[in-house]
């Protein structure tokens, strides 16, 4: 099990916490040191289930100064996950990988279904 998170990110430490009270091992990646690669993203996309826009960090700096918000509309599937690639500031957090299984963001009860 992997888990990706920022290290000042009040969400992280959150999943972080409840990961160690249920006694959940991980594996801890920084997004800051070592962002997901295109093919990592890919893999993660296709098997979450979820919409691409659930893996940008809607609320970041990055993300408002870079006026997505209009813009990701415009955006193929490929040119988003390569603007995700290319910062990892710009993907929402925590990332939760368990085989086929992943988590974007940190909400208690979808961790629970899908780990207890």
């Amino acid at each position: 099990m992997l888990l990706i998170c920022y290290p000042r990110c009040g969400t992280c430490k959150k999943a972080q916490k409840w990961l160690d009270e249920k006694g959940i091992e991980y594996d801890y990646r920084d997004i800051k040191e070592e962002n997901p690669s295109l093919d990592e993203l890919k893999k993660w996309y296709e098997k979450s289930g979820l919409e691409l826009k659930r893996f940008f960090n809607t609320s970041g700096q990055l993300y408002k100064s870079m006026a997505l918000k209009d813009k990701l509309p415009l955006m193929s599937d490929e040119e988003k996950l390569s603007l995700l690639s290319g910062d990892g500031m710009l993907v929402k957090r925590p990332i939760l990988i368990d085989g086929d299984t992943v988590l974007v963001g940190f909400k208690e009860s979808d961790w629970a279904e899908k780990l207890i």
